[in-house]
């Protein structure tokens, strides 16, 4: 599937978790919800990416077209 980039709102918004250390609530397209903290975003391969930690402690990469929704935790 190709790439749908976010909107610039919706990625500054995550940039600022990550510098503010902000802990979120994410809701992926495929109905999984993930409670933690926001570590990057990035651009690689023409997609962008989260690097994400949650709240067990487990690290893992979202693109970020898969995200549904976020909020603050």
């Amino acid at each position: 599937m190709d790439y749908q980039p976010i909107s610039c709102m919706q990625h500054e918004l995550l940039e600022f978790a990550v510098l503010r250390r902000i802990p979120l609530k994410l809701r992926l397209a495929s109905g999984v919800a993930l409670e933690g903290l926001a570590l990057d975003v990035y651009t690689q391969g023409g997609a962008e990416w989260l690097k994400f930690r949650d709240a067990t402690g487990v690290e893992q990469v979202i693109r970020l077209d898969q995200i549904k929704s976020f909020s603050e935790a």
